[in-house]
């Protein structure tokens, strides 16, 4: 018997249309010194798709398949858009929530992936009078079953090209964060695991959507330059994405396909998980105990550069 009286998914939100663009990119933004003009080129990767992110959408999704799984109450809150975390702490407390545990939508430790979330709980809770007690579940990479799932995915992607190169990817971070966190050893721990399981000794690791200006180091080599690179057909398992939402159908879909296209080989491209039924278990064993609470200093915020307008030292897109 779960020790909650409700579940909260949080994740990082993204516009619906057109006319939410903007707002929610200054939403993500805000207290950060990035030029206009970077914010209005991520905001073409959204125009690309009628300004809308994937990600409310599977969400929605995500909630359905826990509800005909789970018995408790689900809640659903946002980091940057609506419906926005502090609206939906405000209304868990309406409806009598005394005690949650909160699902976020990252499976692994970084800053923007974990303690990042912790702060935006504690934030809305200090917002609401008399706010639930919310928990949050650890990151989770290591969980038998979130393997179980991208196993799958990246299976049925080698169907496509049994014989390509087989990469693994995730968000760049700035190496200030990296090497404050475990991001990246969980990510190889993790993509070790998916290449064993589907009969790979031979795989590749490289990162994509980087955000921040040329003189700030970021976590190299990008898909694109890795394709180039290697000029091989290619399986892209984006390992660090819970779903298809726009880092991936824009930088794999459109950005890599493109590259691919250009130097005349094939790539194919894993699904997330999403709502693979293994992700569904887990979430369902995950909140029937109490969560170990993350170190007080895990995953700290990276020291950002002193500078005049520069980009984001943090994802931006979803």
């Amino acid at each position: 018997m779960s020790h909650y009286d409700a579940l909260l998914i949080v994740s990082f939100g993204g516009p619906e249309k057109c006319a939410d663009v903007i707002p929610f990119l200054e939403n993500v933004l805000r207290g950060r010194n990035v030029p206009p003009e970077r914010m209005h080129e991520v905001a073409e990767h959204y125009y690309h798709f009628d300004g809308r992110s994937p990600i409310n959408d599977q969400n929605r999704a995500l909630i359905a398949a826990l509800k005909e799984r789970i018995e408790l109450p689900i809640y659903w809150g946002n980091r940057n858009w609506h419906p926005m975390l502090a609206d939906t702490v405000r209304q868990m407390r309406d409806d009598g929530v005394k005690r949650a545990i909160a699902f976020v939508t990252s499976a692994f430790g970084s800053y923007s992936g974990c303690r990042q979330y912790i702060e935006n709980i504690e934030q809305a809770r200090a917002t609401v009078a008399n706010a639930p007690i919310i928990d949050k579940i650890p990151p989770f990479s290591t969980h038998p079953k979130f393997l179980e799932a991208m196993t799958d995915r990246a299976r049925d992607a080698l169907k496509e090209l049994p014989e390509a190169r087989l990469v693994f990817t995730a968000h760049s971070v700035p190496v200030s964060m990296a090497q404050s966190s475990p991001y990246v050893e969980e990510l190889r721990r993790a993509s070790a695991a998916v290449a064993s399981a589907v009969g790979r000794t031979q795989w590749d690791f490289a990162w994509q959507s980087r955000s921040g200006p040329p003189t700030q180091p970021w976590l190299e080599p990008d898909i694109c330059d890795y394709l180039r690179d290697k000029r091989n057909d290619t399986v892209v398992v984006p390992i660090g994405f819970l779903s298809d939402h726009m880092e991936v159908i824009y930088d794999l879909d459109v950005e890599a396909r493109k590259t691919a296209d250009e130097l005349g080989i094939r790539i194919a491209r894993a699904r997330t998980v999403e709502t693979h039924p293994a992700i569904i278990e887990m979430i369902a064993e995950l909140i029937q105990s109490e969560p170990r609470a993350c170190d007080t200093g895990c995953c700290p915020a990276p020291a950002r550069p002193v500078r005049p307008a520069t980009v984001a030292t943090a994802p931006i897109s979803r």
